[in-house]
């Protein structure tokens, strides 16, 4: 399939952010764009206001009839449709050319030289990281999150280079072509999907066969490649580090230079390991380290991870996309470092049923170091309950005495009942939604006793 020949592009869940970037992109290169999503948000009305057109039932008489011309028209679905989606089967039934989101990623790698960023955590940090230094030589970046640089999940540059989140979700990350490639971590998650930690760790030496070029791994990883570091023996070693107005500056030892007084604004010695990721990669691809240290002092992040939503003297409301054991550590780990004399309270919607059950005791364990714990339902996402498996199992593990389930039309007097001035805000389910309507009442005069 040559996607040159394409004139239509049909995205069953197209509101999705990795979807959304590729619908962006191919908006962006000419192509006409429709597609289907369960419920309306602010990445569809962003399409949408790009002249994309989109509905909201699932029903064959929404699809443009310029689309239903199969010649002519590439569909693309992610694998959180579910199997008996109308608009799909249609697709698939009358033989149109249907590729999962991570088929089309792995055609356009196909043709570009590929940066891809895989890893169980730091994935899209690195990616957005990396595609804002890569954005000097005009690559094109599909991101897992909304750069705060950009205000996009698509950095739009030329075809000739692009920057990739290899996700091993689904095993997706298999269908790339990287030239240049790095794993982050290595954790056990997707035990849905994989079974056990060892076939997901099997995935991802699979994944490191496929890279033409360089591989680079976190140090300690069980992966042949460059490796990298905080204040160890690596190929690329971070060392000097030291906070100063609350930024890091550290300086990088590679395998044949030194680069001193690099300047990074996001908290969180994971992070400090997701710019050093991301350095290592640009240098590989022949980046001078200079630039690479300018982009890097000029980074602002991405939504949803480590995101300040208020940040006043009396009190802080951080929102963050955590919903591993793993990652829920990263961040009291980041929230202790800046705020090391302030009582903390955490607000978390669990991510899939399985996901809770398999790491109910890291869940209760990483939940467990904040001082309050306001605990919601679980976001089911893809699954059907789990008999047994839910919030109040979860909470009945927590070893402190702070704890309450909350329903998210109470969450709001919960938390201004708290004493603490830090609050966080974690999980990848709805809750990304509930923390905007929660900030905006938290900001109205009349209730900013806070």
């Amino acid at each position: 399939m040559n996607l040159k020949n394409i004139h239509n592009v049909y995205f069953v869940g197209i509101g999705g952010i990795g979807m959304s970037a590729i619908a962006r992109y191919f908006a962006a290169n000419g192509k006409q764009v429709a597609g289907y999503d369960k419920t309306p948000s602010k990445i569809i009305s962003d399409l949408e206001e790009l002249g994309v057109e989109i509905h909201f039932e699932d029903a064959l008489k929404n699809i443009p009839i310029s689309f239903l011309n199969k010649e002519k028209t590439l569909v693309v679905y992610t694998p959180a449709v579910p199997k008996n989606h109308t608009e799909l089967n249609y697709f698939l039934d009358n033989k149109f050319t249907v590729l999962k989101r991570s088929e089309i990623l792995g055609k356009i790698t196909e043709t570009t030289f590929c940066l891809a960023v895989a890893g169980t955590h730091g994935k899209t940090t690195t990616s957005a990281i990396l595609g804002h230094i890569m954005n000097t030589v005009n690559a094109t970046s599909f991101l897992g999150g909304i750069a705060e640089n950009y205000n996009s999940n698509l950095i739009l540059g030329e075809d000739k280079v692009s920057v990739v989140e290899a996700d091993e979700f689904d095993r997706s990350f298999l269908n790339l072509s990287p030239n240049i490639a790095c794993v982050t971590s290595m954790d056990a998650d997707h035990l849905d999907i994989y079974g056990n930690p060892e076939a997901l760790q099997e995935s991802f030496i699979d994944f490191s066969q496929r890279v033409s070029s360089t591989l680079i791994v976190a140090k300690g990883l069980p992966l042949k490649g460059l490796t990298y570091a905080i204040n160890e023996d690596a190929d690329y070693r971070a060392f000097n580090l030291k906070i100063e107005s609350g930024k890091y500056i550290f300086d990088v030892q590679t395998p044949i230079s030194e680069i001193k007084n690099i300047e990074f604004h996001l908290p969180g010695k994971h992070n400090v390991m997701n710019a050093l990721a991301a350095l290592s990669m640009a240098d590989v691809y022949g980046i001078s380290l200079e630039s690479i240290k300018e982009s890097l002092s000029t980074f602002k992040g991405v939504k949803r991870r480590f995101s300040y939503k208020i940040k006043t003297s009396d009190f802080v409301l951080i929102d963050d996309y955590a919903h591993h054991p793993t990652e829920i550590n990263a961040v009291e780990n980041s929230v202790r470092e800046m705020y090391p004399n302030e009582k903390v309270l955490v607000v978390f919607q669990p991510h899939l049923f399985s996901r809770t059950r398999d790491f109910v005791d890291d869940f209760s364990g990483a939940l467990s170091k904040f001082d309050e714990i306001l605990l919601l339902d679980i976001y089911p996402a893809r699954e059907e309950p789990i008999p047994g498996v839910n919030s109040e199992w979860l909470l009945n593990k927590i070893n402190n005495s702070q704890k309450k389930l909350v329903q998210k039309n109470n969450l709001l007097k919960d938390i201004k009942n708290s004493s603490a001035k830090v609050v966080v805000m974690l999980g990848a389910g709805d809750i990304g939604v509930l923390i905007n309507e929660v900030t905006n009442q938290l900001l109205k005069p009349e209730q900013n006793e806070v």
